[in-house]
């Protein structure tokens, strides 16, 4: 199986250390690593040749920066920003070119996983069920709360099991629903979180853009030419000409169900996609207070906030609870952290200003 490390996405909310030419997964928000470096260390069991990263030509330099020793022929350049779907299908026709019935998984390098031998796991038994039935495998974590960030799978019954991994049927998907849509498939109990690990053939994955996204799929297919002819230009010219939309919107919420299986992930795993997430994702770090702190500070009656700086300034706070305060060098953040979905917000006002800060 090919591994596909998802590395070109942006990452808005957690502005101001995510920024356009560095976003979240080139920043140390878990530990001294970038969380994109722990990505790549989950799958060094795996043959080197096997492991490709998908970024974009202005991230190409953060990506050099962090793996110079990594093979540039296994660096799958887009163009420019389009969002998954046409990322996705553009690392398809590379892949597709290259053998088009070896199983690929898609893994986006901004998530936390804990537990990662399931994770891996789950991962080779995807590969085998691929191989074996022909159809889409993706992997779905039972929800906690009515998260409105993200995707939601309906499952049906158990199909099958392999060496601990459970198989369900797919019976449906929901992209970021309403608040209270959330709560009632939370209470429904048939729906999962979506995690965002496609994982099937490059043909049969371009199989279905021709059924469900046919524009972008014709799009895709004259890149393939374009590819094999290495008329680099009009590659560009084409890719940047497919409309900007999520794999979800797209294809996802389209799917047929009888094309699909899910796999529970008995893992733990969070979608770090804001500061609230990251704080909730941390508390093992913070202090008596449970304050999750970098850099110099003095906090003072202070509680459940969250705070990055660096050494060389001080942040002190007095009786404020639940806020976030991201200090850098040229932007200072501070809301509730209760708001922190909303720092989106800012870099969309930051883009009608003019893009300084971004």
């Amino acid at each position: 199986m090919r591994i596909v490390i998802l590395a070109g996405g942006g990452g808005s909310r957690l502005w101001p250390m995510s920024r356009s030419d560095k976003p979240k997964q080139f920043c140390r928000l878990i530990s001294e690593k970038t969380m994109f470096e722990e990505t790549l260390d989950r799958f060094s069991d795996f043959p080197k040749d096997k492991i490709y990263i998908a970024t974009t030509a202005e991230l190409l330099p953060e990506v050099k920066k962090l793996v110079p020793d990594f093979s540039e022929s296994n660096i799958i350049v887009e163009p420019g920003r389009r969002d998954t779907a046409p990322a996705m299908g553009f690392a398809a026709v590379y892949l597709n070119i290259l053998d088009p019935s070896e199983p690929m998984a898609f893994i986006p390098s901004d998530h936390y996983i804990g537990r990662v031998d399931r994770f891996i796991n789950s991962i080779k038994e995807a590969e085998n069920v691929i191989l074996e039935t022909g159809k889409m495998l993706d992997i779905s974590i039972y929800p906690t709360s009515p998260n409105t960030a993200l995707g939601y799978t309906k499952i049906g019954e158990r199909t099958f099991s392999k060496n601990g991994v459970e198989f369900y049927e797919f019976l449906g998907h929901k992209e970021k629903p309403d608040f209270e849509t959330a709560k009632k498939y939370i209470e429904e109990g048939t729906y999962l979180w979506h995690a965002n690990y496609y994982m099937w053939t490059p043909a049969k994955f371009l199989e279905a853009y021709e059924k469900y996204a046919p524009e972008i799929y014709a799009k895709l297919k004259e890149i393939e030419v374009l590819i094999r002819e290495n008329k680099t230009d009009e590659i560009k010219k084409t890719y940047l000409s497919i409309p900007k939309i999520s794999i979800d919107y797209a294809v996802t919420e389209k799917m047929d169900p009888r094309d699909v299986l899910i796999i529970q992930g008995e893992f733990e795993w969070k979608d770090i996609g804001a500061w609230d997430t990251l704080h909730e994702n941390l508390l093992t770090k913070t202090d008596e207070k449970r304050n999750l702190v970098r850099g110099e500070r003095l906090n003072i009656d202070t509680c459940g906030c969250i705070i990055y700086g660096n050494d060389k300034k001080l942040i002190a706070t007095v009786g404020v609870d639940d806020l976030v305060i991201i200090d850098t060098e040229d932007a200072l953040l501070i809301c509730p952290k209760g708001r922190s979905q909303e720092v989106k917000k800012i870099v969309e006002e930051l883009k009608e200003r003019g893009g300084k800060y971004l």
